[in-house]
């Protein structure tokens, strides 16, 4: 029997892999406009991070992290999410005495959750994400969104829906937890077995649950919207003002906790109403302790993540076709040892000169030459025969038409 890729993995077939080069030549785009420069950390980092950047109450850490011990006995974590281990190199990196803020992405990472496979997110899936580091005004986060929408819109997606909270800071959560924990006690009965334990170790995590039962106790939960301190309502107030000055239509969804402990303020979600109730294509927000926590200077911090792979999803659902770049634009077909050997030098300088060319490397017939030229879509066949040999040139036909013309091989960049 065959052995087949892991439950939750998907090879990108090279087929498929131009769509890839579409979304991240968009990145690149959009990000390099922005003064966004590329970071890149390793696939596995210590399990400390998570615990201590990501919470050790959140399903990612209580159930859905791949963790090992190494040979050195070391706990180490194929990354769940690509936000922790940008901290950590920004630190270990020494970038926080740099000139502030720090702008940063990075490009189809693999993340690993261990959790059941659903439409556009698998247990390896790939995330393009931004981070911001050393700005707090909420200017910073109005761009951040924007970003992630201009990046969205490109790409062609319409149906859109941005989503937008404030969870508040350590100054005020502390009592609106309290609160919280008050009223989810008192409807205990009525929560899951996971939300009983979230209830005393972290409410909020509560707000996140998508249990049928707990979803009727959170929805006459107090919210934090409305207990808020005069600088996380004024961060969230501003935030608005930035929103609104840039067009950009937006819905206060005071539900909205994100699954993440280290959120601080704003919290965002942009959501697909084509993919259907998993919908939300991007989600992110405002981490102001998260530096701190990992062990490096007092600094805010912002970002996003968005999943390649639903992306592609809902790109497909909106019947939006990516543009398939040509594989070849000249196949040289030839007939005899000393055609081929010429073929070689011609294919060489073609693709010397920027032009994608190739030539037979079955030993197939002329007629099954055309054949296979016409099959991986050449624009033009370039023949060397016998005569073609004798005179140093090379019949170019052009498969759309018909149309033939002689050419000196010498002369055959500049024609095409």
């Amino acid at each position: 029997m065959a052995i087949k890729a892991p439950k939750g993995t998907k090879d990108v077939l090279p087929q498929e892999s131009y769509k890839w080069h579409y979304i991240e030549q968009l990145v690149r785009q959009i990000t390099s406009l922005a003064g966004y420069r590329e970071i890149r950390t390793p696939v596995f980092e210590h399990t400390e991070l998570f615990l201590r950047g990501v919470g050790d109450t959140t399903d990612i850490v209580q159930k859905e992290m791949y963790t090992f011990t190494d040979k050195g006995n070391r706990s180490v974590t194929l990354k769940p999410e690509g936000t922790a281990g940008v901290v950590r190199a920004f630190i270990e990196g020494g970038l926080p005495s740099n000139p502030q803020p720090t702008k940063m992405y990075y490009l189809s990472t693999p993340v690993f959750r261990y959790e059941k496979p659903q439409s556009g997110r698998l247990r390896e899936h790939h995330q393009f994400g931004v981070e911001v580091f050393g700005a707090p005004d909420a200017s910073i986060d109005a761009e951040v969104i924007n970003i992630a929408l201009t990046l969205l819109g490109e790409a062609g997606l319409k149906q859109l829906k941005l989503n937008i909270n404030s969870i508040g800071c350590d100054q005020c959560r502390p009592q609106y937890n309290a609160l919280l924990k008050d009223y989810l006690n008192s409807n205990i009965d009525s929560l899951c077995e996971t939300c009983k334990d979230r209830v005393e170790r972290n409410p909020l995590r509560v707000l996140d649950c998508k249990e049928e039962g707990c979803r009727g106790v959170i929805e006459k939960a107090p919210l934090m919207i409305d207990h808020l301190c005069d600088e996380c309502s004024a961060h969230f107030e501003e935030l608005k003002k930035y929103l609104s000055v840039l067009g950009i239509e937006y819905k206060v969804n005071p539900l909205i906790v994100r699954g993440l402990d280290y959120y601080t303020k704003t919290v965002f979600e942009i959501i697909s109403d084509s993919i259907g109730a998993q919908g939300t294509v991007c989600g992110g927000g405002r981490y102001d302790k998260l530096i701190k926590q990992v062990g490096g200077p007092d600094m805010a911090g912002i970002g996003f993540g968005l999943g390649i792979e639903r992306l592609l999803l809902v790109m497909e659902s909106e019947g939006i076709e990516i543009p398939k770049p040509a594989l070849t634009d000249v196949f040289i077909v030839t007939h005899g040892e000393q055609a081929r050997l010429t073929a070689a030098v011609l294919v060489r300088d073609l693709r010397n000169a920027g032009i994608k060319a190739d030539m037979d490397h079955c030993a197939r017939s002329i007629k099954a030459q055309f054949k296979y030229a016409d099959k991986i879509g050449a624009k033009t066949v370039g023949v060397i025969g016998e005569s073609e040999m004798e005179n140093a040139t090379v019949v170019l036909k052009t498969m759309e038409t018909g149309e033939e013309r002689v050419v000196h091989q010498k002369d055959i960049k500049l024609y095409l």
